[in-house]
């Protein structure tokens, strides 16, 4: 590969659309769901300058409830 081709642009891991919260902000410094700015910066219009995403404080979703009475032991035999 030719060093003047363009490299195609990687595709971020946790998306590129995230939205700005400071519960999951690398600045927040609060524990147990307190929010507490490292840099005192303030969300305006939902968007902060220095927001820098942290998957390790976000909540994952839980999981959808299982359909016990959709299966019978008949549709697992062989």
């Amino acid at each position: 590969m030719a060093f003047w081709k363009k490299r195609k642009k990687k595709e971020p891991l946790f998306g590129a659309h995230i939205e700005a919260n400071c519960a999951y902000c690398q600045n927040n410094l609060g524990q147990n769901g307190e929010v507490l700015c490292a840099v005192r910066m303030t969300l305006k219009e939902g968007k902060c300058k220095k927001f820098s995403y942290n998957p390790l404080l976000r909540a994952p979703r839980s999981a959808p409830p299982l359909q016990t009475g959709r299966y019978r032991p008949e549709d697992f035999e062989l």
